[in-house]
């Protein structure tokens, strides 16, 4: 049995050591250069470190246990798990991930683009993959997968110039990616079952077998096998060579698609007896195996045929971990070293080829191995480890694989004759492989070899030189791999362990006979090569491109027939499904049998009130002028909000109030851009309105019922009566603040994500226009020579024509003086001091004093009312969205006393950036309660004694309130400057290109 160590932080530091080297990669490569991988690769090689010096104490049965509660309540947290079998996917992940790095600081130039961020995320995906093996928890699991999947589709496309880097990165992206969706469909069915979601214990005490445990491990298959590339999901594999060959060596020979091969590995010892599962992997896994192999020997290019080699080998792997024995296990998992140690050398050999002499292509290289002896020593070693001979530890796992499927039943006799035959194909395309890098080959040219640092050389050779000392050291690694294969069933006879040498047996005979088989199939390449042309009719490729062309149409012919651009058609939709079902939902529950009669108002005036604002609805409906109608929609806003101060609900009033000034504030803004009135008198317009008032009379009451239901329905006592307790047990007595930023803080951090990406939405469809045409210069009547203005900076409506060529615009700088050219020309003179400093930009027909003055008096109280709303919230109403549209509001008064140009000298500052640090201290009050408070947004206070201020009380929730308070100002910014500024620009430059049309007209 396993013992555990409890506890053990190294585990979760190991992954967040990867992470901030991750960040500090680009810095540092922007210092160092290409030398900074150098330090860099130290990371992962400390996690290799780690498990080497662990690997005794894991060996002997120890798992290392790292838990950290995320969210207590609900029962989430990051549970990292390290056992023998983790342990050996981090010493491949460490060790070949700091080799890689090492190679690559001689692999990329100097002046390489973007290889900063190519170290950054080279890094970060060497600690997904930690996280990935480690993880204990299916959801923990699951996250670090796509992470692994994220990181591969920028490593792939990390030359977007490239169209085939475009190419292959989509489609690994997409392929994994909807394998992935489809495991985690598998996952949240099994941990269902299971009753947990600890992979640990799902493993040591599996849910019963049953239908819905067969469909939860076949989704989960699916995602595990498209990561590995097993058939029919393997085209994707050959196509990712387009990315660096570090990444290739690294990602798709090492760790990315070793993932698939893992979670078999990982979840065999439960479920392998499970219809279908093992069925599933022998087949699918043995077809893989023959199809990989028998493709390799088609490619010409080094690189490809590796990566078909590396879909035949992912495929032997699948079958072996995944066949549910004992025996075929420890086979697996030294298959599973053995394959790091030999292919990602190989990899790294042709990288090296193809830096020396600038081509992958078998037909065009010839005599390497006299030219580059080490280097064809290396690939000859790693290339004998693939092939399986003796005396490297290739040899030793394919013996333990055929000795294994030897002992068993008869799906494993049709697995070992796949088995057979793949290797076979592997000892061809090994051969075909040496001989197209390295042999002498008669009328090819040698092509001229560069000289390769030893940064380029060691990596593979020291991969190469653990591969042939793990051979005769297979007994060292026998107690850390049986470890793992003590988790299956026992075997009815003496269970196998590793060595390097067993005697001569039918092992020892199927493996003479691969050799045999393949070097024949390697002799006979030509007529094979025909055979295999009439056999390649279906590509995998091709057929992936096709049906990706053929989705691409449909979706554009889909859109074209739904998104038809009229909001009115998206708005009925929308409430036609909201009546349709909600309505056959209340007709199928019939929830008005069991209901009590609600109290309709609790006093006269409320009554009143709701009246008066039902009547302002009927005027609202029958109006025909827009701006009336938008008034009259205000009012019953504003209505809305006197039932709250009469209710006893001010934060709600005020809230209410707030909204309702900036809702009719955006809508007047809008209007400007529309008639005045509604159409009327045509009778397509009134099909129109008869169709909105059906639509909106049956969505109208349909919520009215829902609400109605809703306070009828209750059954237990209001909860209302118990947050004052709650909130005053903290120390504070506003509850609605206490309940949006403590209480329910993660709605309120969606919520407001939501907003900020709804806001950034709005401005990038009203700018868009402006990114799209460029400016026109026209002149200016009675400037000087060459003089002229941008057309839509000003125009007629404007006191001054505009910025002039060689002047300053100086109302774009607040706190400089204006400097304005005189109407008749000449010098440029001071303007008169005014109230606001850009209302002087305004024509004179457009401004008015009064409300000038009254904009320069109210500012500065609102935003101090603002802060008061902000910091009171605690036991007074207000809170950080009430001050954010209040300090909005301020804005709003600047704009529309000053104009666009007030406005910019009102708020210096971009929307973005306040949207950015709202959502940034959003999540960093969440994660500092993570640290400090042991969950998510947890609470705390800091009471103190100051000299002279007394006593001061201090919560966290201020700190998550000023979050809102900024994101909130930032959205109110975000609209005043698109939907007012961005419009006044347009505005003005219509007006300009009309006056400029007139005065071309006058003078022709």
């Amino acid at each position: 049995m396993c013992r555990f160590v409890c506890n053990s932080r190294e585990v979760l530091w190991l992954i967040l050591l990867h992470l901030g080297a991750a960040c500090a990669a680009v810095p540092l490569v922007r210092w160092l250069g290409v030398r900074a991988f150098l330090p860099l690769a130290l990371v992962p090689g400390a996690a290799a470190v780690w498990a080497a010096v662990r690997h005794g104490e894991v060996a002997d049965g120890h798992a290392l246990v790292s838990e950290w509660h995320w969210i207590p309540g609900l029962g989430v947290g990051v549970a990292l798990r390290c056992d023998a079998l983790a342990l050996l996917m981090v010493l491949i992940a460490g060790g070949v991930g700091a080799l890689v790095m090492v190679y690559c600081a001689g692999y990329f130039r100097r002046d390489e683009p973007r290889v900063g961020v190519f170290a950054g995320t080279l890094t970060a995906f060497a600690g997904a993959m930690l996280g990935l093996v480690l993880a204990d928890d299916l959801i923990v699991l699951y996250v670090m997968w796509e992470l692994t999947t994220v990181f591969s589709f920028l490593l792939i496309g990390h030359t977007p110039e490239r169209r085939t880097n475009r190419r292959a990165a989509l489609q690994a992206l997409l392929v994994t990616t909807l394998g992935g969706l489809v495991m985690l469909i598998g996952f949240l069915m099994l941990g269902h079952a299971a009753g947990t979601y600890r992979l640990s214990r799902i493993v040591a005490d599996p849910p019963a077998a049953g239908p819905l445990l067969s469909t939860a491990l076949v989704l989960v298959l699916v995602g595990a096998l498209t990561k590995s590339a097993v058939w029919p999901f393997s085209f994707w594999l050959p196509g990712a060579m387009a990315a660096p060959t570090p990444v290739s060596a690294y990602l798709h020979a090492a760790a990315m698609v070793k993932a698939g091969v893992y979670l078999v590995a990982r979840l065999a010892p439960a479920f392998a007896h499970v219809v279908p599962w093992r069925e599933t992997v022998l087949v699918l896994g043995a077809v893989t195996m023959l199809l990989g192999g028998w493709r390799a020997l088609r490619e010409t290019d080094l690189k490809r045929l590796l990566a078909f080699g590396t879909v035949s080998q992912l495929g032997f792997l699948v079958l072996l971990v995944g066949d549910g024995t004992r025996d075929a296990a420890l086979a697996g998992a030294v298959m599973i070293l053995a394959h790091a140690l030999f292919k990602a050398p190989l990899f790294l050999v042709v990288g090296i080829v193809d830096h020396a002499t600038g081509t992958r292509q078998l037909d065009r290289l010839s005599g390497l191995g006299r030219r580059m002896p080490w280097v064809c020593a290396v690939a000859v070693l790693a290339g004998a480890s693939m092939a399986g001979l003796p005396p490297l530890l290739g040899f030793a796992a394919k013996e333990a694989a055929a000795q294994a499927l030897v002992d068993g039943d008869t799906a494993d006799a049709w697995a070992l004759a796949a088995v057979v035959v793949g290797s076979g194909l592997t000892f061809a395309y090994t051969l075909r492989f040496l001989w197209g890098a390295f042999a002498r080959k008669p009328g090819v040219a040698p092509p001229p070899v560069g000289r390769t640092g030893p940064a380029l050389f060691l990596p593979p050779a020291v991969c190469a030189l653990c591969g042939l000392l793990l051979g005769p050291a297979v007994l060292w690694l026998d107690p850390l791999l049986a470890r793992y294969a003590r988790t299956f069933p026992d075997p009815d006879g003496e269970p196998f362990h590793l060595a390097l040498w067993h005697g001569f047996g039918p092992a020892l005979g199927l493996s003479s006979l691969a050799w045999a088989l393949g070097l024949l199939v390697f002799l006979a390449q030509r007529p094979l090569a025909r055979l295999g042309d009439l056999l390649a009719q279906f590509d995998g490729d091709v057929v992936f491109a096709r049906a990706l062309w053929g989705l691409e149409r449909l979706s554009l012919q889909t859109t074209g027939m739904v998104q038809r651009g009229s909001l009115p058609v998206y708005l009925g939709t929308v409430l036609a499904v909201l009546v349709g079902f909600e309505g056959a939902a209340l007709v199928a529950d019939e929830p008005w049998q069991h209901m009590a009669e609600p109290r309709w108002y609790d006093s006269v005036p409320q009554l009143a009130v709701a009246v008066g604002v039902c009547a302002v609805a009927v005027l609202c409906v029958l109006a025909g002028q827009r701006m009336k109608a938008a008034i009259l929609a205000g009012i019953t806003g504003y209505g809305t909000g006197v039932l709250y101060v009469l209710h006893g609900a001010p934060d709600l009033a005020l809230t209410q109030f707030a909204v309702e000034t900036v809702s009719l504030i955006v809508f007047v803004l809008v209007l400007r851009r529309l008639p005045a009135r509604f159409p009327d008198g045509q009778r397509t317009w009134r099909v129109r309105r008869v169709t909105q008032l059906v639509f909106a009379v049956a969505a109208g009451g349909l919520v009215a019922g829902l609400t109605y239901l809703a306070a009828a329905a209750r059954l237990g006592p209001p909860a209302g009566h118990e947050l004052p307790t709650a909130t005053a047990h903290e120390g504070v007595r506003n509850v609605v603040a206490t309940t949006l930023v403590d209480l329910r803080a993660w709605d309120t951090m969606g919520e407001s994500a939501v907003l900020a990406v709804a806001a950034v939405g709005v401005t990038s469809l009203v700018y868009l226009r402006r990114r799209a045409r460029a400016a026109v210069a026209l002149p200016v009547p009675g400037a000087g020579p060459g003089a002229g203005v941008r057309a839509g900076e000003a125009g007629p409506g404007s006191a001054v024509p505009g910025p002039v060529p060689g002047r300053l615009d100086a109302w774009k700088l607040p706190g400089r003086p204006v400097i304005l050219p005189p109407r008749g020309g000449g010098s440029p003179v001071a303007p008169r001091r005014t109230w606001l400093a850009a209302s002087s930009s305004l024509a004179p027909e457009g401004r008015s004093v009064m409300f000038e003055v009254m904009a320069r008096l109210v500012f500065h109280p609102i935003v101090v009312l603002s802060l008061y709303l902000l910091f009171c919230a605690e036991n007074l109403p207000g809170g950080g969205f009430t001050a954010g549209l209040v300090a909005g509001l301020a804005l709003a008064v600047r704009y529309l006393a000053g104009g666009r140009h007030e406005l910019a000298a009102a708020a210096p500052v971009d929307a973005g950036f306040l949207l950015g640090l709202g959502l940034v201290i959003l999540t960093g009050t969440g994660l500092a309660g993570l640290f400090l408070g042991g969950s998510v947004l947890a609470s705390g206070s800091v009471h103190a004694e100051l000299p002279v201020l007394g006593e001061v009380h201090a919560a966290s929730a201020v700190l998550f309130d000023t979050g809102v308070y900024l994101l909130v100002l930032g959205v109110v910014l975000d609209v005043l400057r698109s939907l007012g500024s961005e419009i006044d620009r347009r505005i003005e430059r219509e007006r300009a290109r009309a006056a400029y049309e007139r005065q071309r007209g006058g003078a022709s």
